[in-house]
């Protein structure tokens, strides 16, 4: 890997941003000089989100404000391409379990195909966090769930406003 280029790219929907994430995007930070937060605008695979692209940006915003070298933006084109179009030679994702590793593998390998100067680098989970998914966060939320160690406070008070509409 050319680590010439200090710039990674963490994609993902955020919705919302867990601590998981936040994790994963700070040791990123420590890696690389810049970190793009690549925010999905078009989530293909999981349907409506929960909330806009721009809160989603101003949650990620706000967690990663103690980080100079992190910034959050939406994005609605293919990841490859949104990396790029921004000069990065990185994509970093976190790998929480076997599951994670095969969904990532097809992702790799068809990123290659459409840009193969762009390398993708892999972060485990922080135990703690390795059963974490936003998915999982909304669903204990919805069911009244405790969330408070899975987020920051002011995203878990925006969750539990948004799911009792």
């Amino acid at each position: 890997m050319n680590l010439n280029n200090r710039m990674a790219v963490c994609p993902g929907s955020y919705d919302p941003v867990t601590n998981g994430h936040l994790d994963v995007i700070g040791r990123a930070a420590a890696i690389f000089d810049e970190v793009v937060v690549g925010v999905v605008n078009l989530p293909i695979r999981k349907g409506k989100t929960l909330f806009t692209a721009e809160e989603r940006i101003g949650f990620i915003e706000r967690a990663t404000e103690h980080l100079g070298n992190v910034r959050a933006e939406a994005f609605s084109n293919l990841l490859v391409d949104f990396a790029q179009d921004l000069g990065a030679k990185s994509i970093v994702k976190g790998l929480r379990a076997i599951s994670d590793f095969e969904y990532e593998l097809e992702m790799h390998q068809l990123n290659r195909r459409q840009a193969p100067d762009v390398e993708s680098v892999y972060l485990m989970a922080s135990p703690q966090y390795s059963f974490l998914s936003s998915s999982g966060v909304k669903e204990l939320a919805t069911f009244g769930g405790n969330i408070q160690d899975l987020v920051p406070d002011y995203v878990a008070a925006r969750l539990k406003e948004e799911l009792s509409r």
